[in-house]
């Protein structure tokens, strides 16, 4: 494998395994922040709190690659990268929010809608057109999300919005993402990134921190690691494959988490959540598909 720093060698098998072990460790990183957010290792923690760890660890993981790897820092856009990194620390710290109080299989699908506002915000901030049958699809994925919250009198999730909320602001990362693109190198935005995310989370834990138990500091430590590694697969994922290819693998996230909220806390997906994971889906699908011929045209 290549370092961050060389020209990565094209390989569609290896960029599948990237995006694969990426999804996989998203979903571990939602594991960790359910068990945070609830009980299951003590008494649980605020989500502010689950999110300054993320920061933390994973800056700490970073700052030992970037011994190891003596990466060349040049100027970084700190406008935009602050303005990436607040919208990721909201974004991630209403997903953390959400995991705790509603299974992790409908948290995560509510939170691919992220590509359907990241498109509705192009417009105004970025000044894309949006073609008819990209609005098509985006109102497919919306559907799967009104599913999700079960919008009856007696089924209504309130706590869902807090997973609808996170695919909004993280949509809002994502236009700030492709601003970045083709500016900085991929570990240099990753280390920035997760060091302004620190600075950000350590001012707003204060209010709210309280001592964890050694189970749940290991269980930061593993949450900031694994959100480390998932990065960076991630990054040389897309860097080795057209975003085409590699984009749909990265909704075996979804598996994942429901696998990992079956074996962990015994929470089957019902028949609701199938159906509304699988409009999300099925709209984002199309969605990413559509981007990636519009890129090759």
């Amino acid at each position: 494998m290549s370092t961050p720093f060389e020209a990565p060698t094209q390989s569609r098998p290896l960029a599948m395994t990237l995006m694969l072990s990426a999804s996989a460790l998203v979903a571990v990183t939602t594991l960790f922040a359910k068990a945070l957010g609830t009980d299951a290792l003590g008494p649980a923690l605020h989500p502010i709190q689950v999110t300054h760890g993320r920061f933390l660890f994973a800056f700490l993981s970073l700052t030992l690659a970037a011994t190891v790897l003596r990466p060349r820092i040049d100027r970084p856009h700190w406008r935009l990268h602050i303005a990436r990194t607040s919208a990721g620390f909201l974004g991630v710290t209403l997903m953390f929010a959400a995991v705790a109080r509603i299974p992790m299989s409908d948290a995560t699908a509510i939170t691919f809608l992220n590509p359907v506002f990241a498109m509705m915000l192009a417009i105004p901030l970025l000044g894309e057109t949006v073609e008819r049958w990209r609005w098509s699809a985006a109102a497919i994925a919306l559907m799967g999300a009104v599913i999700l919250l079960r919008p009856g009198p007696d089924s209504f999730r309130p706590d869902a919005l807090l997973a609808l909320g996170s695919a909004v602001v993280m949509g809002l990362e994502v236009i700030f993402i492709k601003k970045l693109a083709g500016r900085e190198r991929p570990f240099q935005v990753l280390l920035v990134n997760n060091a302004i995310g620190l600075c950000i989370a350590s001012a707003a834990v204060l209010p709210v921190w309280t001592p964890p138990t050694p189970a749940q500091w290991a269980a930061l430590a593993g949450l900031g690691a694994a959100m480390a590694c998932a990065q960076t697969c991630y990054i040389n994922a897309v860097a080795r494959a057209d975003a085409s290819f590699v984009a749909p693998f990265a909704y075996s996230t979804l598996v994942f988490a429901a696998l990992y909220d079956a074996a962990i806390f015994g929470t089957l997906p019902d028949w609701v959540s199938f159906l509304g994971a699988g409009v999300i889906l099925s709209g984002a699908a199309v969605l990413a598909w559509r981007e990636g011929r519009r890129v090759r045209a």
